[in-house]
Parts: C-alpha cells; sequence; structure tokens
C-alpha cells in the first residue's frame, strides 16, 4: 500500500526559499498562528530519516536549517527557538523551526500541546521580511569552506 504523502504533494506552507535539494516555508496552519514567523525546512525529495542521507546532504540541510533559525531570531526576537523533527505523522524528513516566548499561550509546554493560558498577540513579520532575512542568512553559507 503506498502512503500519501502530504508534503511531497503540497509546498507545506507559504514558501520563502527554495533549491534543488530543500526548501524553507512559512507555515500557515493554526498552530503556528500563535508562533509568527514559524517555518519549516522541508527536504525535496522524499525521505523518511536523517540518517538516509549522504553526508554532503546532510551537510547541506543543517546549514539551511541553521540559517531559518537565524532569519527567525532575527525578525521575530523569541526567547528561544525550538527545533523540531518529528515525522511522527507524516514520514517525510522536515525540521520545525518555532520561536518561542515565556509568556506564549503553550509555554512551557510544546505547540502541539494544549495552550496554558492565552498568550500575548505578537504580529507576524511581513512575508517578504522574513524572506530576505532569510535570505542574507543563506548568503553566508557561500563564505563558508
Amino acid at each position: 500500500k503506498k502512503i500519501q504523502c502530504e508534503l511531497c504533494a503540497d509546498p507545506g506552507g507559504d514558501l520563502l526559499w527554495e533549491d534543488a535539494l530543500c526548501r524553507v516555508v512559512r507555515v500557515t496552519d493554526p498552530t503556528a498562528e500563535a508562533f509568527p514567523g514559524c517555518c519549516r525546512v522541508v527536504w525535496q525529495q522524499h525521505v523518511s530519516e536523517m540518517s538516509d542521507l549522504a553526508a554532503g546532504d546532510a551537510h547541506h540541510a543543517l546549514d539551511i536549517l541553521l540559517a531559518t533559525e537565524r532569519a527567525v531570531r532575527r525578525t521575530v526576537r523569541p526567547d528561544k527557538i525550538n527545533l523540531a523533527s518529528l515525522g511522527n505523522v507524516v514520514p517525510h524528513l522536515h525540521w520545525h523551526v518555532i520561536p518561542r516566548w515565556q509568556d506564549d499561550s503553550h509555554f512551557p509546554s510544546p505547540i502541539w500541546a494544549g495552550a496554558q493560558r492565552p498568550g500575548i498577540e505578537r504580529r507576524a513579520p511581513d512575508h517578504a521580511v522574513l524572506r530576505s532575512a532569510l535570505e542574507t542568512e543563506l548568503s553566508t553559507l557561500n563564505d563558508m569552506p
């Protein structure tokens, strides 16, 4: 029985950047609304596990993930970033880059748990601002050996 994969069929959010190997999207589902700037880094090919990647591909994926984290930190200034690669629902390699604040609705629980209290409403960064910050962070990768 063939598994239908939502990340193969759909970008998984609003596309911010992509190359032949992976893409970065701004998450648009209802859970992410309380965490403005929440992004997802998605491997383009259907691969289930990080250990399935060749060493160079794994290095590339981590570079993109860290550049995305830095861009989110720069644009929304969270107290903390959560990086998550769960794949328990979607067996397609992807990482969540989740900005967190001590006064957010779910703190200290994960965003997939129930809200603990009403959260402080935060304004999401403009799509172009987040994209520009990401492109700036990615441009520094060209300077690396």
